[in-house]
């Protein structure tokens, strides 16, 4: 009975999984925010491609 109730006590395995899920959290937002920061330079740099292309050709 003494070993169940150090077990229900136990809060080493808590805390490791709150830091597992917080880590988890930054990493899906990190991955969020550089996909969006992706998009974006994919955007500008097309845009740039775009007018140079048309700088090019005189237009």
């Amino acid at each position: 009975m003494k070993f169940f109730n150090e077990l229900l006590n136990d809060e080493q395995g808590a805390t490791a999984i709150e830091y597992g899920l917080i880590a988890a959290l930054i990493a899906v937002a990190a991955i969020t925010a550089m996909g969006s920061l992706g998009n974006q330079l994919g955007n500008t740099f097309g845009e740039v491609k775009t007018k140079m292309a048309n700088d090019q050709s005189g237009s």
